[in-house]
């Protein structure tokens, strides 16, 4: 059980117990020290809020923007869309400030802080102790840290496991976040890149088979604001007689929510109909999406665990289904009931030790009619919803065979008469053609840039074939990237961003180069601005965000563009005096820190023809190239940028 679902029983049960005791916390979150022989775990319990003001802020979901500053791990690396996240306005609780979405009072800021300040304490005391004493280490143990929250108070352990996994590469501490009865919380942006960054495991939701908060909010607010302030009173007072009002709300979800599978079931399965689409514009959809391990309790003691979003989705629709219409008021009460009682039902699933762990290939080869899979005949699947999860399954081996494809064999007409090369080879071996070329225009003492704007030599014809070539394979990426069909970690694995880094510095110059030869910026305009391709977009992103640099500063590619627009500036200097200082910063930064050749510094190259009419005033009191070489004259000489101190 404990590989499957990736925690011990007995932290699971003191988990789900902390998370209810925690809605009666007067600060809002319970800490707890939990010392054992194998660990020494933190756990953090938050509150809930039954008030209908907290759950809904805004129409017509109640989603906000993260603010991405404080959560950069979470944008779109490529696609650049703002993704959502579930917005509760308990202006006394923790995660408001961890959130970061409205400024609460001082007394709420304080008692975020107090919170904030709490986690760091309690870890690195633990930390301190350990490195003090190596016989407490050896007791102690692993360190874990466990975030956990029933119903609303689920989002909020969500943001507070965010917030630490932002920070977890400095502690190398890795969270755990429980929920039980959550709320769906993120869109598909947020569940991708959560699975992006390799921080999915670290999420664990339970939820019980007919509870009907983790799907309300695929139904919008207006939908159900009527009924759900009876609701959650029922939540907290379990007063007798709402039997009406739950059959309505169950009803009302349960129908939104059929809208939102089976458009998912129709992309999943490839549907190119117009008129899903078409739908979409007029009737508004839930944004939000699964992620993360979730854990179904079937009601009959056994347990089912699955981490693919888009068969998650699936199955909190079609898990909830009535097995006859005369069920409805049954099911729609115990629907609410089930919201609470997840410590008794999981004391009772743990027990039996019944887990069926779904993974890929199961999910795949599910039987259409129940065959043997008893764990999840007790969700009362139908063969169209055993259909949607074999469709999500396909989805995701088609995304990783579409991974393979860049690294499968195929002829190529180059390849007829040795064997079969791969598009990365591919990739590589136009990559060092143009790397040799690159060298050879050294030799030459024209400059990579130059030589092929001037294309004068049948070598700058051919590297211009190679460009082109290149330009294919990586626009076709680019395409599977933009419409998610690729895997979701496929722009965090480091060997793709080496080669997409390397392919950007060596390419895009002569992209540039190409582009003003041809004078498009008269038509088009400015090259960074209207010209420059996404490949190029998305392959600069993919490095700042694996080394958390600052978005844009790794521009070192698009140089040239940046000189060009400069050298054709009619404005006059003193216009533009602030980008040409930024730009001889960042040539300083880039050439010493080789992310830039030196062939930039060559006396024929166009970057030194322009700076050398720029006016004299310039190099001789302001420069950035000349004040570094004045400070560093030795460098500035074996770096190559004596060519422009001669002229100053």
């Amino acid at each position: 059980m404990a590989s499957a679902i990736g925690m011990r029983e007995e932290l699971i049960i003191k988990a789900c117990s902390s998370a209810m005791n925690a809605h009666r916390s007067p600060q809002g979150y319970i800490l707890e020290e939990i010392p054992s022989s194998s660990d020494h775990t933190f756990l953090f319990s938050f509150r809930g809020s039954w008030s209908a003001t907290d759950w809904f802020a805004h129409k017509p979901f109640g989603e906000t923007d993260i603010k991405l500053d404080k959560f950069p791990s979470l944008r779109s690396i490529g696609n650049i869309f703002k993704n959502k996240f579930r917005n509760y306005i308990r202006m006394n609780e923790p995660m408001q400030a961890l959130k970061h979405v409205h400024m609460g009072s001082k007394d709420d800021l304080d008692a975020t802080s107090k919170y904030i300040i709490q986690v760091e304490m309690a870890v690195e005391e633990n930390e301190q102790g350990c490195q003090k004493k190596k016989k407490q280490r050896a007791v102690m143990g692993k360190r874990q840290v466990v975030f956990t929250g029933h119903s609303a108070g689920g989002p909020m352990a969500i943001l507070a496991t965010l917030w630490f996994l932002e920070r977890a590469w400095k502690t190398k501490i890795s969270p755990l976040c429980v929920t039980f009865g959550c709320p769906l919380t993120g869109d598909h942006i947020f569940s991708h890149a959560l699975v992006r960054e390799n921080w999915a495991s670290c999420f664990k939701h339970f939820v019980m088979r007919y509870d009907i908060v983790p799907r309300m909010l695929l139904a919008p607010i207006t939908s159900i604001e009527q009924s759900i302030s009876t609701i959650l009173h029922f939540f907290e007072t379990r007063p007798r007689g709402i039997t009406e009002e739950a059959s309505d709300f169950y009803e009302t979800v349960m129908r939104n929510a059929s809208a939102v599978a089976s458009h998912a079931a129709c992309k999943l399965m490839g549907n190119t109909n117009l008129l899903v689409e078409t739908v979409t514009s007029f009737i508004p959809l839930s944004p939000y999406k699964p992620f993360g391990t979730y854990i179904f309790c079937t009601g009959n003691g056994s347990l089912v665990v699955l981490s693919n979003p888009d068969a998650v989705l699936q199955l909190l629709f079609y898990s909830c289904q009535l097995g006859s219409e005369t069920e409805g008021t049954e099911i729609a009460h115990r629907s609410l009931e089930q919201h609470l009682g997840y410590e008794n039902e999981l004391q009772d699933s743990l027990q039996m030790q019944v887990v069926h762990d779904v993974g890929l290939t199961e999910l795949a080869n599910l039987p259409l009619s129940g065959g043997d899979n008893s764990a999840l005949n007790d969700l009362g699947l139908s063969t169209g919803a055993r259909l949607c999860l074999r469709a999500a399954a396909e989805l995701e081996k088609r995304k990783q065979r579409n991974k393979a494809y860049f690294r499968m064999p195929s002829w190529t007409r180059e390849s007829l008469e040795t064997k079969p090369i791969s598009k990365k080879d591919e990739m590589k071996k136009a990559m060092q053609v143009l790397d040799d070329y690159r060298k050879m225009t050294a030799v030459r003492n024209v400059g990579y840039y130059d030589a092929f704007k001037l294309q004068k030599t049948a070598d700058d014809f051919n590297a211009n074939v190679k460009r082109l070539e290149l330009a294919g394979i990586w626009d076709e990426i680019i395409e599977m990237l933009k419409r998610y069909e690729l895997p979701d970690g496929f722009e965090r694995d480091g060997e793709w961003i080496k080669l997409g880094t390397r392919y950007r510095r060596l390419v895009e110059p002569l992209d540039i180069a190409n582009y003003y030869r041809h004078s498009k910026n008269e038509d088009t305009g400015p090259y960074t601005i209207r010209g420059r391709p996404k490949r190029y977009r998305y392959t600069q992103r993919w490095r700042e965000h694996a080394e958390r640099m600052v978005p844009g500063s790794s521009g070192e590619s698009h140089f040239w563009a940046d000189v060009e627009e400069l050298r054709l500036n009619k404005d006059g200097f003193e216009k533009v005096k602030d980008e040409v200082l930024e730009l001889e910063n960042n040539l300083l930064k880039w050439v010493n820190g080789k992310d830039l050749d030196e062939d930039v510094l060559l006396e024929e190259s166009t970057f030194v023809k322009w700076w050398k009419t720029l006016p004299i005033q310039h190099k001789e009191e302001d420069s950035a190239i000349v004040k570094w070489c004045k400070i560093l004259p030795n460098q500035g000489a074996e770096s190559g940028f004596s060519t422009l101190m001669t002229n100053t």
